[in-house]
């Protein structure tokens, strides 16, 4: 058998479902033998490569620079997975969402005029902010979700379970206290 081509990939949230992946201790070496990571934020990889077989995707759709990058990492992917419940229900980067139509503006004004102490402006300059949406959204509200890992973050044994079904060509299902949430 190939090796799988794999990635995990970090949107808007906390990375805290990356320290769970890497809380897999010696499931991570039997990882390694059976898949090569080829774009990880654990890894030094700049460019999303084609023709990657599975990626984790972690976290919410936050701003256009996490819009962008998911819809590449979706045309580059064959299997998608949902990585947390940031990325399966946009959870807590999603609380700005209650602030209203115009929670971007607000969300700005707030870090940058309200609560600045020194020289309160909005950032102007590019690449410096990227720009809000104006709404936080899940990954399935954008792109086909092909399974989804939920938890915040998933536990290293729901991360195992799932690995190990693709590993064994099975589906990407999780059954009973490996759905719970949270």
């Amino acid at each position: 058998m190939d090796r799988l081509r794999m990635a995990t990939v970090w949107l808007g949230g906390c990375s805290g479902c990356h320290m769970s992946f890497l809380d897999l201790d010696e499931f991570l070496i039997d990882l390694a033998g059976k898949v090569d990571l080829v774009y990880s934020p654990l890894i030094d990889v700049k460019e999303y490569p084609e023709g990657v077989d599975v990626c984790l995707v972690e976290g919410a759709v936050c701003n256009r620079d996490n819009l962008e990058q998911l819809l590449e990492v979706r045309r580059r992917t064959r299997v998608l997975i949902s990585f947390g419940d940031c990325a399966v229900t946009a959870n807590v980067p999603a609380m700005r969402n209650q602030l209203g139509p115009d929670n971007a503006a607000s969300v700005l004004q707030c870090a940058y005029i309200d609560n600045a102490q020194y020289e309160p402006r909005l950032p102007k300059a590019e690449g410096i902010v990227p720009e809000l949406l104006e709404r936080v959204r899940p990954l399935h509200e954008i792109v086909t979700v092909d399974a989804y890992l939920p938890g915040c973050p998933p536990p290293a044994e729901r991360i195992k379970a799932l690995l190990e079904r693709m590993l064994a060509g099975q589906p990407l299902l999780l059954e009973g206290e490996q759905l719970k949430f949270g």
